[in-house]
Parts: structure tokens; C-alpha cells; sequence
């Protein structure tokens, strides 16, 4: 069921050719001080990947991927990707990248069952980076390090584009603020996931919620995560469970709270064990990629993904994200949209 925020009194501050030139500057500039920032390279990734090896993202385990069948491989079956969570790890031991660099790539996916509306499109486009790690980098310190190196990535972005469009001016502040899922639960017993999220992001403008996946005091979880690449059952140094998190920034156009970035220290072998046992998918242990995991053929790593529309559309002061790429819309959402102010693309 799709979904239309409309935001009051809505104009947009760059027009239709701005809007192109400022979403090339971003990308070229953001990758940039990403791969410095982390010490990461670039590489070619794939759209697709065979089905039945595991390596394909299973998301929260309740979307189809979008498949076909291969002609010259007596028909196997291929899937285009969700994302390149497991990939990319393969990728860091056939590479043999060091501990302490990394790589990174344009991951670009199909996601046919997303809800559509303002932050949500059928196509996927992120910025997909995975970093070679030690055994004693996988604790929160190391995690949250990490995810202040992004942020200052982000805060740098967005002052470029405000050199660029004066009207565009700088919102973030100068810190990223961490809690953990469950210290939300405890701040606001009666709110739901999302609204938690609102309330703690529109206070602080730019912040990480920690340990996604496990299941909170209050005997649900503050979102899904696949057992098999971020690790949300390990006790850290907070005392609190989950070495991975999510990034949202407030975003004043929609009124809300914006996901730019999912990320987290991956799995090791016993968090596999343990996480494929809690979720029931103890049957994955045969895949291709979790037998690699499991024999210890795979370096631990931190990874994750950030959103190229998504951070565009955040830096551009968009209301809609199909003002920045250009994907399928339900046509009554284009009319209205048109009608707002938001001309999709």
C-alpha cells in the first residue's frame, strides 16, 4: 500500500537542472571523502547473483527478489540483488584486502515488494562499503568510531552544497548522538519503533540507534535484521546486545526522521550459530557463503550501506525521493505530487 507525505507549503529551493548538477556533485564528492575517510577502494559488483548460494541479502526474510532464468546455464535460476551485505565480505577474501582498508561500490537493487511513497522507490541505489577488521575492533567503540567518520562525511556534503546553493543552508549538527534501541524503549514506553526514531531524531537532529535485529525488554524488536551478516546478539561494553545500528538524520521538509545508513560489525562464527538458531535458519549452514563463514575462510569486517537518493534528497531539500531518481510511480502519486510541487522524475 503506498504512502504520500505532503508537506506544507512546499517549493523546491534548486529547479529541475540544479537538481541534476547538485546530485552529480554529491555523488562524486561524497564517494571520495568516503574512501579516504575509511581507506577504501572501489570496486565492480554485480546486479545480480545465483540463487541458492546464500549471498543475495534476505532483508527482513519477507521480500522476493526479482528473478530470472539464465539461458546458457541450463536455466538456473539468478536474482537481482537487495543489497551486497554478504558479497561484499566474499569480495574482501578474494581480494586478500588487509585489516584496517576496505572497498566499496555502487550497489544498485530492484526491491518490487518496497511500500512506495516519499523515501521508499522500487529502485535502490547505495553506496555499498565493507572494511577488513581485527578481533579486537569488534566491540561498540570501534562501531561508533566508525560511524562518526561517515557523519563527518555527511556534515562535508552538505557544506559543499551549501557553497554551491547559498539557499541550501547547513542543519546538521556539528555531533552524532548514540542510543540503543533499548534505551528508547525505556524513554518512550508507549510509543511505537517509527515513532521513537521521530521523537529521539527530531530532538537531536543527527543520530545512531544501536542494536537492530534482537528483540528488546519489551518482547519485540525495533526493526528486522537477516541472521547471517550484522551481529545483534553480542553483549558490548554498554552492556546492552547488538554491535550494529542504523543512522537517521531529521529531516525538516517531510517532518521526520530519515534512514540514510544501516550498517554494523558483521557476524563472526559463533554470532552466526547463534543468530541463525534464534531466527530458525539453522538450514542456512549448508549455503555456500555461511559453510565459507562457518570453516573460517572469511575475514571479519564492519560494513554496511548508505542511500545515494536518499542522501541527495536530504542535502537538496527534496520532498520526494523520485525528484532524484528516476523509477515507477503509482500514477495518482505523480498527479498529486506535480499538484505539491514535487515533480517526479
Amino acid at each position: 500500500m503506498s504512502y504520500l507525505i505532503l508537506p506544507k507549503g512546499y517549493k523546491a529551493l534548486v529547479d529541475t537542472k540544479q537538481t541534476e548538477q547538485g546530485i552529480k556533485q554529491i555523488k562524486d564528492f561524497f564517494q571520495q571523502v568516503l574512501s579516504s575517510e575509511l581507506r577504501l577502494r572501489r570496486v565492480t559488483a554485480p546486479l545480480f547473483v545465483l540463487s541458492g548460494t546464500g549471498i543475495n541479502d534476505n532483508l527482513s526474510g519477507h521480500e522476493r527478489p526479482v528473478s530470472f532464468k539464465i539461458k546458457d546455464l541450463n536455466d538456473r535460476n539468478a536474482e537481482i540483488v537487495h543489497s551486497l551485505a554478504k558479497w561484499k565480505r566474499l569480495t574482501l577474501a578474494e581480494y586478500k584486502i588487509e585489516k584496517g582498508y576496505g572497498i566499496y561500490t555502487d550497489m544498485n537493487a530492484i526491491r518490487a515488494d518496497e511500500e512506495l511513497g516519499n523515501l521508499h522507490s522500487l529502485y535502490v541505489d547505495q553506496w555499498d562499503w565493507e572494511l577488513s577488521i581485527d578481533e579486537k575492533d569488534r566491540n561498540i567503540h570501534f562501531l561508533k568510531d566508525i560511524v562518526k567518520r561517515i557523519y563527518a562525511s555527511i556534515r562535508q556534503a552538505e557544506y559543499i552544497v551549501y557553497e554551491q546553493y547559498p539557499c541550501i543552508r547547513p542543519a546538521l549538527p556539528e555531533k552524532i548522538t548514540f542510543i540503543h534501541s533499548e534505551e528508547l524503549v525505556r524513554k518512550y514506553p508507549n510509543l511505537s519503533p517509527k515513532e521513537r526514531e521521530n521523537e529521539f531524531t527530531k530532538e537531536h537532529k543527527a543520530v545512531f540507534i544501536i542494536g537492530i535485529g534482537g528483540k528488546l525488554s519489551n518482547g519485540s524488536k525495533h526493526d528486522d535484521r537477516a541472521p547471517d551478516y550484522d551481529d545483534w546478539t553480542t553483549l558490548n561494553e554498554d552492556g546492552f546486545f547488538g554491535l550494529n545500528g542504523d543512522l537517521f538524520v531529521w529531516n525538516e521538509v517531510l517532518g521526520s526522521s530519515l534512514e540514510l545508513s544501516s550498517m554494523g560489525i558483521r557476524v563472526d562464527k559463533k554470532a552466526l550459530l547463534k543468530q541463525l538458531e534464534i531466527c530458525g535458519c539453522e538450514e542456512r549452514k549448508e549455503l555456500f557463503f555461511h559453510k565459507k563463514l562457518l570453516n573460517g575462510e572469511l575475514p571479519l569486517s564492519i560494513g554496511g550501506g548508505i542511500g545515494q537518493s536518499r542522501l541527495c534528497m536530504f542535502l537538496l531539500r527534496k520532498g520526494h525521493i523520485g525528484e532524484i531518481q528516476a523509477s515507477i510511480w503509482p500514477e495518482k502519486m505523480r498527479e498529486t505530487c506535480l499538484e505539491h510541487g514535487m515533480v517526479l522524475i
